[in-house]
Protein backbone atom coordinates (compact mmCIF):
# COMPACT_ATOMS: atom_id res chain seq x y z
CA UNK A 1 0.00 0.00 0.00
CA UNK A 2 1.50 3.43 -1.25
CA UNK A 3 0.94 5.96 1.23
CA UNK A 4 1.61 10.12 0.82
CA UNK A 5 1.48 12.40 3.70
CA UNK A 6 1.47 16.07 3.74
CA UNK A 7 0.77 18.15 6.94
CA UNK A 8 -0.72 21.34 5.56
CA UNK A 9 -0.07 23.22 8.98
CA UNK A 10 -0.29 22.14 12.80
CA UNK A 11 -4.16 21.62 12.61
CA UNK A 12 -4.40 20.06 9.17
CA UNK A 13 -2.90 17.50 7.21
CA UNK A 14 -3.74 14.95 3.98
CA UNK A 15 -3.49 11.36 3.87
CA UNK A 16 -2.98 10.06 -0.07
CA UNK A 17 -3.26 6.42 -0.69
CA UNK A 18 -3.08 3.63 -3.51
CA UNK A 19 -4.95 0.42 -1.90
CA UNK A 20 -4.39 -2.27 -3.98
CA UNK A 21 -7.08 -5.08 -5.18
CA UNK A 22 -4.61 -7.97 -2.83
CA UNK A 23 -5.30 -5.85 0.43
CA UNK A 24 -8.90 -5.32 -0.05
CA UNK A 25 -8.87 -9.15 -1.04
CA UNK A 26 -6.88 -10.09 2.16
CA UNK A 27 -9.46 -8.13 4.56
CA UNK A 28 -12.24 -10.17 3.01
CA UNK A 29 -10.36 -13.70 3.68
CA UNK A 30 -9.90 -12.26 6.71
CA UNK A 31 -13.21 -11.27 7.45
CA UNK A 32 -14.65 -14.59 6.31
CA UNK A 33 -12.39 -16.60 8.51
CA UNK A 34 -13.90 -14.74 11.53
CA UNK A 35 -17.09 -14.83 11.08
CA UNK A 36 -16.56 -18.93 9.51
CA UNK A 37 -16.04 -19.45 13.84
CA UNK A 38 -19.74 -17.87 14.65
CA UNK A 39 -21.72 -18.30 11.86
CA UNK A 40 -24.99 -20.44 12.18
CA UNK A 41 -26.11 -21.23 8.44
CA UNK A 42 -29.04 -24.30 8.24
CA UNK A 43 -27.34 -27.27 7.23
CA UNK A 44 -23.63 -26.62 8.23
CA UNK A 45 -22.10 -27.72 11.75
CA UNK A 46 -20.94 -24.10 13.48
CA UNK A 47 -17.35 -23.39 12.50
CA UNK A 48 -17.87 -25.66 9.41
CA UNK A 49 -19.78 -23.36 6.73
CA UNK A 50 -17.72 -22.85 3.61
CA UNK A 51 -16.08 -19.67 2.99
CA UNK A 52 -18.31 -19.72 -0.26
CA UNK A 53 -21.20 -19.67 1.72
CA UNK A 54 -20.60 -16.40 3.89
CA UNK A 55 -19.56 -14.94 1.04
CA UNK A 56 -22.53 -15.04 -0.99
CA UNK A 57 -24.24 -14.53 2.48
CA UNK A 58 -22.53 -11.43 2.89
CA UNK A 59 -22.39 -10.03 -0.12
CA UNK A 60 -21.75 -6.49 -1.02
CA UNK A 61 -21.55 -5.94 2.54
CA UNK A 62 -18.10 -8.07 3.17
CA UNK A 63 -16.35 -5.83 0.38
CA UNK A 64 -17.73 -2.68 2.35
CA UNK A 65 -16.06 -3.92 5.42
CA UNK A 66 -13.14 -4.92 3.68
CA UNK A 67 -12.72 -1.29 2.15
CA UNK A 68 -13.43 -0.06 5.70
CA UNK A 69 -10.84 -1.63 7.15
CA UNK A 70 -8.36 -0.75 4.44
CA UNK A 71 -9.18 2.63 5.29
CA UNK A 72 -8.35 2.30 8.80
CA UNK A 73 -5.14 1.16 7.90
CA UNK A 74 -4.65 3.73 5.42
CA UNK A 75 -5.06 6.43 8.35
CA UNK A 76 -3.42 4.30 10.85
CA UNK A 77 -0.22 4.13 8.70
CA UNK A 78 -0.79 8.07 7.96
CA UNK A 79 -0.73 8.97 11.42
CA UNK A 80 2.11 7.41 11.99
CA UNK A 81 4.36 8.79 9.31
CA UNK A 82 2.81 12.06 10.30
CA UNK A 83 3.47 11.63 14.23
CA UNK A 84 -0.08 12.33 15.27
CA UNK A 85 -1.23 10.63 17.95
CA UNK A 86 -4.97 9.72 17.84
CA UNK A 87 -5.62 11.28 20.72
CA UNK A 88 -4.90 14.77 18.76
CA UNK A 89 -7.42 14.19 16.33
CA UNK A 90 -10.39 16.25 16.13
CA UNK A 91 -13.73 14.31 14.81
CA UNK A 92 -13.87 11.79 12.03
CA UNK A 93 -11.43 11.70 8.53
CA UNK A 94 -12.90 13.72 5.95
CA UNK A 95 -12.29 11.04 2.68
CA UNK A 96 -12.58 13.45 -0.12
CA UNK A 97 -11.58 11.30 -2.49
CA UNK A 98 -12.60 7.38 -3.43
CA UNK A 99 -11.86 6.05 -6.67
CA UNK A 100 -12.35 2.42 -7.52
CA UNK A 101 -11.08 0.75 -10.56
CA UNK A 102 -10.47 -3.17 -10.92
CA UNK A 103 -7.18 -3.40 -9.73
CA UNK A 104 -6.79 -0.83 -7.08
CA UNK A 105 -8.44 2.67 -5.19
CA UNK A 106 -7.49 5.23 -4.83
CA UNK A 107 -7.87 7.45 -1.94
CA UNK A 108 -7.46 10.86 -0.12
CA UNK A 109 -8.19 12.16 3.14
CA UNK A 110 -7.98 15.13 5.34
CA UNK A 111 -7.47 15.19 9.00
CA UNK A 112 -7.47 17.67 11.64
CA UNK A 113 -5.75 17.82 14.54
CA UNK A 114 -6.40 19.71 18.15
CA UNK A 115 -4.44 23.03 17.62
CA UNK A 116 -1.79 24.09 19.67
CA UNK A 117 -2.84 27.41 21.93
CA UNK A 118 0.04 29.08 23.65
CA UNK A 119 -1.66 31.71 26.21
CA UNK A 120 1.72 33.49 27.25
CA UNK A 121 1.10 35.73 30.13
CA UNK A 122 -3.12 36.17 29.63
CA UNK A 123 -3.92 37.44 33.21
CA UNK A 124 -2.01 40.94 32.08
CA UNK A 125 -4.88 41.07 29.18
CA UNK A 126 -7.36 41.77 31.57
CA UNK A 127 -8.01 44.95 33.43
CA UNK A 128 -8.56 45.06 37.02
CA UNK A 129 -11.91 46.79 38.07
CA UNK A 130 -14.17 48.31 40.75
CA UNK A 131 -16.68 46.03 41.86
CA UNK A 132 -20.24 47.67 41.12
CA UNK A 133 -21.83 49.62 44.34
CA UNK A 134 -25.84 50.21 44.87
CA UNK A 135 -27.01 53.33 46.66
CA UNK A 136 -29.03 53.30 49.53
CA UNK A 137 -31.71 54.91 47.09
CA UNK A 138 -31.88 51.78 44.89
CA UNK A 139 -32.61 49.62 47.49
CA UNK A 140 -35.18 51.88 48.78
CA UNK A 141 -36.49 51.81 45.72
CA UNK A 142 -36.12 47.87 44.84
CA UNK A 143 -38.26 47.60 48.50
CA UNK A 144 -40.92 49.88 47.39
CA UNK A 145 -41.34 47.85 44.27
CA UNK A 146 -41.60 44.74 46.21
CA UNK A 147 -44.12 46.06 48.96
CA UNK A 148 -46.34 47.69 45.98
CA UNK A 149 -46.20 44.04 44.35
CA UNK A 150 -47.57 42.33 47.53
CA UNK A 151 -50.26 45.12 48.70
CA UNK A 152 -53.70 43.80 48.30
CA UNK A 153 -56.19 45.25 46.32
CA UNK A 154 -59.31 47.01 47.72
CA UNK A 155 -62.40 48.52 45.77
CA UNK A 156 -62.44 52.47 46.15
CA UNK A 157 -65.12 53.97 48.30
CA UNK A 158 -65.03 57.45 47.47
CA UNK A 159 -67.47 58.27 44.44
CA UNK A 160 -65.04 59.08 41.46
CA UNK A 161 -63.75 57.86 37.86
CA UNK A 162 -61.52 55.57 37.28
CA UNK A 163 -57.82 57.11 36.57
CA UNK A 164 -54.20 56.04 35.60
CA UNK A 165 -53.09 53.48 37.60
CA UNK A 166 -56.24 52.04 38.91
CA UNK A 167 -57.30 48.42 38.42
CA UNK A 168 -60.40 47.55 36.76
CA UNK A 169 -62.52 44.61 37.02
CA UNK A 170 -64.53 44.37 33.51
CA UNK A 171 -66.40 41.70 31.61
CA UNK A 172 -65.63 42.21 27.40
CA UNK A 173 -66.50 40.91 24.50
CA UNK A 174 -64.70 41.65 21.01
CA UNK A 175 -66.19 41.95 18.34
CA UNK A 176 -65.29 42.43 13.79
CA UNK A 177 -67.72 43.36 11.70
CA UNK A 178 -70.44 42.49 14.12
CA UNK A 179 -69.05 39.11 14.79
CA UNK A 180 -67.58 37.82 17.94
CA UNK A 181 -63.38 36.38 17.35
CA UNK A 182 -62.06 33.45 18.94
CA UNK A 183 -60.28 34.86 22.67
CA UNK A 184 -61.56 38.07 23.03
CA UNK A 185 -63.73 37.79 25.62
CA UNK A 186 -63.48 37.14 29.08
CA UNK A 187 -65.26 38.27 32.71
CA UNK A 188 -64.21 39.95 36.15
CA UNK A 189 -60.71 40.76 34.15
CA UNK A 190 -58.30 42.87 35.99
CA UNK A 191 -56.55 45.42 34.24
CA UNK A 192 -54.17 48.26 35.20
CA UNK A 193 -55.16 51.15 33.35
CA UNK A 194 -51.61 52.62 31.96
CA UNK A 195 -49.98 49.12 31.97
CA UNK A 196 -50.30 48.35 28.00
CA UNK A 197 -51.33 44.80 28.55
CA UNK A 198 -53.75 45.24 26.10
CA UNK A 199 -53.57 46.61 22.65
CA UNK A 200 -52.98 50.69 22.02
CA UNK A 201 -55.89 52.28 22.56
CA UNK A 202 -58.13 50.30 24.59
CA UNK A 203 -56.90 51.30 28.09
CA UNK A 204 -57.64 55.31 27.14
CA UNK A 205 -60.99 54.50 26.69
CA UNK A 206 -61.56 53.24 29.80
CA UNK A 207 -60.28 56.44 31.82
CA UNK A 208 -62.63 58.47 33.42
CA UNK A 209 -65.84 56.62 33.21
CA UNK A 210 -67.74 55.42 36.36
CA UNK A 211 -67.94 51.94 38.09
CA UNK A 212 -71.00 49.95 36.89
CA UNK A 213 -71.01 51.64 33.15
CA UNK A 214 -71.04 50.30 30.30
CA UNK A 215 -68.75 50.92 27.18
CA UNK A 216 -67.83 50.07 23.55
CA UNK A 217 -64.10 50.50 22.84
CA UNK A 218 -63.09 51.23 19.27
CA UNK A 219 -59.62 49.73 18.22
CA UNK A 220 -57.83 48.57 15.68
CA UNK A 221 -55.25 45.95 15.70
CA UNK A 222 -51.45 46.51 15.12
CA UNK A 223 -50.40 45.43 11.65
CA UNK A 224 -47.77 42.95 13.42
CA UNK A 225 -50.37 41.51 15.93
CA UNK A 226 -49.10 37.79 16.14
CA UNK A 227 -52.80 36.76 15.55
CA UNK A 228 -52.65 36.82 11.88
CA UNK A 229 -56.62 36.64 11.58
CA UNK A 230 -57.31 40.00 14.09
CA UNK A 231 -54.19 41.90 12.30
CA UNK A 232 -54.80 45.61 10.90
CA UNK A 233 -58.50 44.95 11.27
CA UNK A 234 -61.09 47.23 13.17
CA UNK A 235 -62.62 45.86 16.20
CA UNK A 236 -65.04 46.80 18.41
CA UNK A 237 -65.19 45.69 22.46
CA UNK A 238 -68.79 45.54 24.24
CA UNK A 239 -66.84 46.43 28.23
CA UNK A 240 -68.64 46.51 31.56
CA UNK A 241 -67.12 48.16 34.51
CA UNK A 242 -67.41 46.31 37.11
CA UNK A 243 -65.28 47.38 40.16
CA UNK A 244 -62.63 49.86 40.36
CA UNK A 245 -59.49 49.08 42.47
CA UNK A 246 -56.50 50.56 44.21
CA UNK A 247 -53.51 49.22 45.92
CA UNK A 248 -53.40 49.64 49.71
CA UNK A 249 -50.76 51.17 51.36
CA UNK A 250 -47.57 48.80 52.94
CA UNK A 251 -45.57 50.37 55.70
CA UNK A 252 -42.47 49.34 55.10
CA UNK A 253 -41.02 48.70 58.61
CA UNK A 254 -39.87 45.15 60.18
CA UNK A 255 -43.26 44.10 60.41
CA UNK A 256 -43.37 44.30 56.86
CA UNK A 257 -39.50 42.78 56.71
CA UNK A 258 -40.65 39.61 58.84
CA UNK A 259 -43.18 38.74 56.13
CA UNK A 260 -40.19 38.56 53.89
CA UNK A 261 -37.39 37.19 56.10
CA UNK A 262 -39.84 34.35 58.04
CA UNK A 263 -38.05 31.24 59.11
CA UNK A 264 -34.55 33.30 59.38
CA UNK A 265 -32.83 34.65 62.67
CA UNK A 266 -32.66 38.26 62.13
CA UNK A 267 -36.04 39.54 60.50
CA UNK A 268 -35.08 43.16 60.77
CA UNK A 269 -35.36 45.83 57.71
CA UNK A 270 -32.09 46.28 58.44
CA UNK A 271 -31.44 42.84 57.59
CA UNK A 272 -33.88 42.90 54.62
CA UNK A 273 -31.92 45.63 53.29
CA UNK A 274 -29.01 44.40 53.83
CA UNK A 275 -30.00 41.51 51.62
CA UNK A 276 -31.49 43.05 48.91
CA UNK A 277 -28.07 44.88 48.71
CA UNK A 278 -26.41 41.75 48.05
CA UNK A 279 -28.66 40.73 45.56
CA UNK A 280 -28.69 43.98 43.68
CA UNK A 281 -24.67 44.32 43.93
CA UNK A 282 -25.00 40.32 42.41
CA UNK A 283 -27.07 41.69 39.35
CA UNK A 284 -24.83 44.36 38.84
CA UNK A 285 -22.03 42.37 38.49
CA UNK A 286 -23.68 39.51 36.27
CA UNK A 287 -24.74 41.85 33.88
CA UNK A 288 -21.29 44.01 33.84
CA UNK A 289 -19.85 40.58 33.47
CA UNK A 290 -21.98 39.04 30.36
CA UNK A 291 -23.13 42.49 28.70
CA UNK A 292 -19.31 43.82 28.75
CA UNK A 293 -16.60 42.67 30.87
CA UNK A 294 -16.36 38.79 29.26
CA UNK A 295 -17.16 39.73 25.81
CA UNK A 296 -14.67 42.34 25.43
CA UNK A 297 -11.88 40.02 27.32
CA UNK A 298 -13.18 37.46 25.02
CA UNK A 299 -12.52 39.88 21.83
CA UNK A 300 -9.42 40.79 23.16
CA UNK A 301 -7.78 36.75 23.49
CA UNK A 302 -9.58 36.33 20.07
CA UNK A 303 -7.63 39.07 18.25
CA UNK A 304 -4.23 38.20 20.47
CA UNK A 305 -3.98 34.47 19.83
CA UNK A 306 -2.90 33.33 16.31
CA UNK A 307 -2.95 29.55 15.41
CA UNK A 308 -3.74 27.02 13.31
CA UNK A 309 -7.53 26.35 12.52
CA UNK A 310 -8.74 22.69 11.74
CA UNK A 311 -11.00 23.19 8.47
CA UNK A 312 -13.51 20.83 8.63
CA UNK A 313 -14.52 22.26 12.29
CA UNK A 314 -14.67 25.83 10.55
CA UNK A 315 -16.68 24.52 7.82
CA UNK A 316 -19.01 22.80 10.20
CA UNK A 317 -19.57 26.42 11.93
CA UNK A 318 -20.38 27.88 8.33
CA UNK A 319 -23.05 24.74 8.03
CA UNK A 320 -24.76 25.63 11.86
CA UNK A 321 -25.17 29.18 10.24
CA UNK A 322 -25.91 28.82 7.05
CA UNK A 323 -29.24 26.38 8.50
CA UNK A 324 -30.06 28.65 10.73
CA UNK A 325 -30.26 31.74 8.23
CA UNK A 326 -32.40 29.02 5.59
CA UNK A 327 -35.02 29.20 8.83
CA UNK A 328 -35.82 32.90 7.70
CA UNK A 329 -35.10 32.51 3.95
CA UNK A 330 -38.46 31.58 1.80
CA UNK A 331 -39.05 28.80 -0.11
CA UNK A 332 -37.73 29.72 -3.26
CA UNK A 333 -34.49 31.71 -2.02
CA UNK A 334 -33.19 27.98 -0.86
CA UNK A 335 -34.29 26.37 -4.03
CA UNK A 336 -32.35 28.72 -5.82
CA UNK A 337 -29.48 28.41 -3.68
CA UNK A 338 -29.89 24.48 -4.18
CA UNK A 339 -29.83 24.96 -7.60
CA UNK A 340 -26.61 27.33 -7.73
CA UNK A 341 -23.10 26.49 -6.21
CA UNK A 342 -21.42 29.57 -6.68
CA UNK A 343 -23.67 31.58 -5.12
CA UNK A 344 -24.12 28.85 -2.60
CA UNK A 345 -20.37 29.46 -1.63
CA UNK A 346 -20.66 33.19 -1.64
CA UNK A 347 -23.04 32.99 0.76
CA UNK A 348 -20.97 30.04 3.09
CA UNK A 349 -18.05 33.13 2.64
CA UNK A 350 -19.83 35.61 4.10
CA UNK A 351 -20.06 33.44 7.15
CA UNK A 352 -16.40 32.20 7.68
CA UNK A 353 -14.60 35.08 9.05
CA UNK A 354 -17.56 35.00 11.95
CA UNK A 355 -17.11 30.80 12.15
CA UNK A 356 -13.33 31.68 12.16
CA UNK A 357 -13.55 33.86 15.32
CA UNK A 358 -15.85 31.04 17.36
CA UNK A 359 -13.68 27.87 16.61
CA UNK A 360 -10.61 30.07 17.68
CA UNK A 361 -12.37 31.31 20.85
CA UNK A 362 -13.75 27.93 21.70
CA UNK A 363 -10.06 26.79 21.62
CA UNK A 364 -8.75 29.13 23.23
CA UNK A 365 -11.15 28.77 26.37
CA UNK A 366 -10.85 25.00 26.21
CA UNK A 367 -7.19 26.05 26.53
CA UNK A 368 -7.50 28.91 29.18
CA UNK A 369 -9.82 25.73 31.15
CA UNK A 370 -6.86 23.49 31.30
CA UNK A 371 -4.94 26.45 32.40
CA UNK A 372 -7.04 27.32 35.02
CA UNK A 373 -8.22 23.67 36.03
CA UNK A 374 -12.00 24.37 35.46
CA UNK A 375 -14.36 21.48 34.51
CA UNK A 376 -18.03 20.94 34.09
CA UNK A 377 -19.05 17.61 35.22
CA UNK A 378 -22.14 16.05 33.35
CA UNK A 379 -24.27 16.50 36.53
CA UNK A 380 -23.47 20.15 36.74
CA UNK A 381 -25.33 20.43 32.56
CA UNK A 382 -28.07 18.15 33.91
CA UNK A 383 -29.01 20.25 36.96
CA UNK A 384 -28.76 23.34 34.38
CA UNK A 385 -31.00 21.82 31.95
CA UNK A 386 -33.96 20.55 34.95
CA UNK A 387 -33.46 24.22 36.15
CA UNK A 388 -33.96 26.19 32.78
CA UNK A 389 -37.09 23.59 32.19
CA UNK A 390 -38.41 24.04 35.47
CA UNK A 391 -38.49 27.70 35.47
CA UNK A 392 -40.09 27.58 31.96
CA UNK A 393 -42.66 25.16 32.94
CA UNK A 394 -41.33 22.35 31.05
CA UNK A 395 -40.81 18.70 32.03
CA UNK A 396 -37.05 18.16 33.23
CA UNK A 397 -36.43 14.91 32.05
CA UNK A 398 -37.46 15.30 29.02
CA UNK A 399 -36.03 18.69 28.23
CA UNK A 400 -32.75 17.13 28.67
CA UNK A 401 -34.27 13.68 26.66
CA UNK A 402 -34.62 16.33 23.37
CA UNK A 403 -31.53 17.96 23.88
CA UNK A 404 -29.03 14.94 23.99
CA UNK A 405 -31.46 13.34 20.87
CA UNK A 406 -30.40 16.85 19.13
CA UNK A 407 -26.79 16.82 20.05
CA UNK A 408 -27.07 19.74 22.11
CA UNK A 409 -25.31 18.48 25.54
CA UNK A 410 -21.61 19.21 24.22
CA UNK A 411 -22.34 22.60 23.23
CA UNK A 412 -24.30 23.40 26.62
CA UNK A 413 -21.35 21.97 28.58
CA UNK A 414 -18.79 24.23 26.43
CA UNK A 415 -21.15 26.97 26.97
CA UNK A 416 -21.21 26.53 30.94
CA UNK A 417 -17.19 26.12 30.81
CA UNK A 418 -16.55 29.66 28.55
CA UNK A 419 -18.99 31.00 31.54
CA UNK A 420 -16.52 29.72 34.81
CA UNK A 421 -13.33 30.29 33.20
CA UNK A 422 -14.05 34.14 32.15
CA UNK A 423 -15.87 34.37 35.92
CA UNK A 424 -12.68 33.17 37.62
CA UNK A 425 -10.25 35.00 35.29
CA UNK A 426 -12.81 38.70 36.07
CA UNK A 427 -13.17 37.49 39.69
CA UNK A 428 -9.41 37.49 40.18
CA UNK A 429 -9.17 41.31 38.91
CA UNK A 430 -11.76 42.75 40.70
CA UNK A 431 -11.11 45.43 43.30
CA UNK A 432 -14.30 44.97 46.50
CA UNK A 433 -15.85 47.99 47.21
Amino acid sequence: MEIKTNRIDTANATIEATILKEVVDKNIENIVKELQKTASVQGFRKGKVPASVIEKQQGEKLIRDAESEALREVLSEGLTELDIPNEELIGEPNIYMFEKTDDKIEVAMKVAMRPVVELGDYDEMIKSFDKPSVEQKDIDDRIKDIAESRAPLESITDDRNTKKDDIVVIDFIGSIDGENFEGGSAKDFELVLGSGQFIPGFEDQLIDVEKGSDVVVKVKFPDNYQGKDLAGKDAEFAVKVNDIKIKTQVQIDDDFARTLLEGQDDTSLEELQRQIKSQMEDEALISLYNDELKPEILESFVSKFEFDLPEFVIEQEIDMSLNKAAQTMKEEEIKELREDEEKLNKLRDTFREDAQKSVRATFIIDALALEEEVKVEEQEVIQTIYQEAMQTGRDPRETFEQYKTSGYIPAIQMSMVKDKVLSKLLDAKMNEA
